[in-house]
């Protein structure tokens, strides 16, 4: 009699952040891949299956259970008010390692200098209940219109103003508006169904795919270094040499000499290797890192 394997039903984000998801997943040690036209991607683990859908969606599907868990972005679950375990943060995009912002803008020439100014004017954005709530904090009324896109090239011939999503700001730059307040900051969530999340199974594999891509997220950006050094000069080199934690120490054959092993930002790495050059480090190999656990 067989027993048929456990399944694990997962939404990761199509469109913009579709790339840098599957990247990350990468990293993590789950190998993903999809046609241009399929919304069902092959992965290499057969606990796990994966659906693609709109961010927008995620937290919805992951409320009624649709799927158990699911990556998106705070600013949808927000938007949904979907009632979902938030089981981490993950801060990555495809432009930046930085929270995106939903912002309220308004042409550069605009009189509109602040959310009062707004009063009895129309404005646009996806993110419609979200600019609602904000406005009502604010004891502002305003009409509040659903863009499906492009928004920027709404205002001023449409609107007066828009609530959009941003991480550099250059598309708004290049499109003359001026950033008036910011309504929420948002990063990717790992979300869970809160009945999922109390299913022992499912709950421990979805801690163990959390963990990887949080040490996947971890190792972005930095990178391992090794070296050989005279045992007499290892003080000397681990005053200079910045590390995640205390670096390995271990002795080689020859017993005045040991190998030194650490982990650093790849920023400094240009800088780093030749002051533990001049201290007296020899062998010193760099190499990629794709996860750091803590």
């Amino acid at each position: 009699m067989t027993t048929e394997t456990p399944v694990l039903r997962i939404g990761l984000p199509s469109g913009s952040l579709q790339e840098a998801t599957f990247a990350l997943f990468a990293k993590a040690g789950f190998n993903i891949n999809a046609s241009s036209r399929s919304y069902k991607p092959a992965v290499d683990d057969p606990e796990m299956q994966i659906r693609l859908l709109r961010a927008q969606e995620i937290s919805r599907y992951v409320e009624h259970g649709f799927l158990d868990c699911g990556l998106t972005g705070k600013d949808w679950i927000e938007e949904n008010g979907s009632d979902v375990e938030s089981i981490c943060e993950l801060t990555f995009s495809k432009a930046s390692s930085q929270p995106t912002r939903w912002v309220l803008c308004v042409p550069e020439s605009s009189p509109i200098k602040s959310v009062k100014d707004l009063q009895g004017k129309v404005i646009a954005t996806e993110a419609v209940q979200m600019t609602r709530r904000f406005l009502d904090k604010q004891g502002v009324k305003a009409s509040v219109e659903f863009s499906w896109g492009a928004t920027e090239v709404k205002v001023p011939d449409l609107v007066d103003a828009i609530v959009d999503v941003t991480e550099t700001g250059s598309s708004l730059r290049a499109n003359k508006l001026r950033i008036v307040d910011t309504l929420m900051t948002s990063a990717p969530q790992f979300i869970a169904n809160k009945s999922a999340w109390t299913d022992s199974w499912k709950r421990e594999k979805i801690e163990r795919i959390v963990l990887l891509l949080k040490g996947a997220l971890n190792a972005r950006d930095k990178v391992g270094l090794k070296m050989n050094i005279a045992e007499k000069k290892l003080q000397n080199l681990l005053e200079a040499l910045p590390s995640l934690r205390n670096p390995t120490v271990s002795h080689l054959a020859s017993s005045d000499w040991v190998a030194v092993e650490t982990v650093i930002d790849e920023k400094i790495v240009r800088e780093i290797i030749p002051q533990l050059k001049a201290l007296g480090a020899e062998g010193i190999i760099e190499y990629p890192l794709n996860k750091v656990v803590y």
